[in-house]
């Protein structure tokens, strides 16, 4: 009779034990995944629209989008630059110093078409006009100048990422 509270005192500290262990688990493993996805290259490496699918180059600093696609000579047909934003809004585009003829396609968080630029040329000018869409995005692709009008892309279309 004795040794009864004894051995509840014992299985309950085993109890809380086996609790903090398995908590700390837990959170070691969150925290685990929190790391490889933040730092294993888990960008997409293609966006879709329907049956057209475009290798992309990931944009998403400010450095790197302060470069763009300035001073580049060509960007092959299927490929494509995607611009990654922290957050919604609204983000304009400019085509200094931009060599090539382009179709900007703005998307939103919800991976929908906002807002589309046919055919912005190039700025052969030190003075050159913005593209300021007139919806938010959290996304802009940049693509060759026809392609929109080729694969028949609309406000509102859906698109996918392929990782």
């Amino acid at each position: 009779m004795g040794s009864t509270p004894i051995r509840s005192t014992i299985f309950m500290r085993i109890q809380i034990k086996l609790f903090l262990g398995a908590t700390a688990l837990s959170l070691l493993f969150f925290i685990v995944v929190l790391y490889v996805a933040k730092n294993e290259n888990l960008n997409p490496k293609k966006v879709c629209f329907q049956e057209s699918c475009f290798s992309i180059e990931i944009v998403d600093t400010s450095e790197k989008r302060a470069q763009g696609l300035m001073f580049r000579q060509e960007l092959s047909k299927g490929d494509g630059m995607l611009f990654i934003f922290d957050r919604q809004g609204i983000y304009g585009f400019w085509m200094k110093n931009t060599l090539i003829p382009l179709d900007i396609i703005w998307i939103d968080e919800e991976q929908r078409v906002a807002f589309i630029k046919e055919n912005a040329l190039p700025c052969k000018t030190d003075v050159c006009e913005g593209i300021n869409p007139e919806k938010e995005a959290k996304y802009v692709l940049e693509l060759n100048s026809g392609i929109v009008e080729s694969i028949g892309l609309r406000i509102g279309d859906k698109f996918s990422f392929e990782f």
